[in-house]
Formats: structure tokens, C-alpha cells, sequence
């Protein structure tokens, strides 16, 4: 049997972009031979299908998502002072140009009933990041209100990822998001 000649990686990271800007549906297999430089027989023969490449670009998203979150998380010990900084970054996001929002949160709104099997496979997604967030929170709460926090703080990054395409100032984006998590050691403001 012969061995694949590609990037597993490059491909993954090239889907990933194709489905992220465009969503499920808009991607077509046309679209997806064109961004990654792979034969259709190939994409089909690695991943199946478009609905196993999409969840192979799920994956690779969600575990890029996960490596920088658990290195950010690592230089805090309290995870109340390390918060703010990942809460700020999504924010500074949301301020630019191009922005595109979360390609998990992205695909949760954008897939309906018809793909509740995709719908649940980005929710599992998002319950790992979630769950980083609970096991965090435990080094200084007890388990219900880590659980309880982790689940505030996941409203607040959604609402982030999705209220960025909104036309506002951050000074107001950040005052919302201190007074809905004031649980959290914010920098002053000067």
C-alpha cells in the first residue's frame, strides 16, 4: 500500500481556514481540493468524507485551542489572575479588521438539527475547553462553584466571540465582561 505524500498538518490547517471562513455548508469539496492541493481521492481515502475532514479540522482547531489555553493557564497559579489576560485576548480579537470569531462557536451556530451529529460533535469540543476551565477553578473553589464559574466564564466567551461582530468600542466590551465575571482579579484601569 502506498504512503500518503502530504501534510497532514498543512492539509488539516488549510481545511480548517476553507471551513472556518465559510462554514459547514459553503465549503464545498471543490473548495476544499482547491485550498489543501489534495485529489478528491485522496481527501475521500484520508478522511471519508466532508463531514470526517470537518471533524478532523474540528479536532486539530480544538486541540490548538487547548495547547494555548493550558500553557497560558500554566503561568498563573491562580486562575483568577490568569482569566483576564485570556478574556482580553478574545477581546483584542474581536477589534480587528478581519476578524472571524471562534471556529468552535462559529459551527455551533451555524449547524442546525439536520447535522445534530456535527452539532453534538462541537459541543464535545467545547466541553474539553470547559472542562480546562473547571479543572482550573478547582485550585481555588470547590467543585460546584469551579463547575459553576467554568460555565459563567464559557457565557461570557461566547457572548465575546459573538457580540465581536457587533460595531462597538472595547472600553465598553471590556467594562461588560469586568462587571458580569467581577469575581476575577482585573488589572486597575487606569
Amino acid at each position: 500500500m502506498a504512503k500518503a505524500q502530504y501534510d497532514k498538518q498543512q492539509v488539516l490547517q488549510h481545511a480548517t481556514s476553507a471551513f472556518w471562513q465559510l462554514g459547514y455548508h459553503a465549503t464545498s469539496m471543490q473548495t476544499l481540493v482547491a485550498e489543501t492541493g489534495l485529489k478528491p481521492g485522496s481527501l475521500y481515502l484520508a478522511f471519508g468524507n466532508k463531514e470526517g475532514l470537518f471533524k478532523a479540522s474540528l479536532d486539530y482547531y480544538a486541540q490548538q485551542s487547548v495547547d494555548q489555553l493550558t500553557a497560558l493557564l500554566a503561568q498563573y497559579e491562580k486562575p483568577e489572575d490568569a482569566l483576564p489576560k485570556i478574556l482580553m485576548g478574545f477581546i483584542e480579537e474581536s477589534q480587528q479588521a478581519d476578524y472571524c470569531s471562534c471556529f468552535l462557536v462559529k459551527s455551533q451556530l451555524e449547524l442546525t438539527p439536520e447535522h445534530a451529529s456535527l452539532k453534538n460533535y462541537v459541543s464535545k469540543c467545547l466541553r474539553k475547553i470547559e472542562n480546562i476551565y473547571t479543572q482550573k477553578l478547582l485550585t481555588t473553589n470547590s467543585e460546584a462553584e469551579a463547575s459553576a464559574k467554568a460555565a459563567s466564564l464559557m457565557l461570557h466567551i461566547f457572548g465575546i466571540r459573538v457580540y465581536g461582530y457587533h460595531e462597538g468600542s472595547k472600553a465598553d466590551l471590556v467594562a461588560a465582561v469586568r462587571v458580569g465575571l467581577p469575581w476575577l482579579t482585573w488589572p486597575s484601569v487606569h
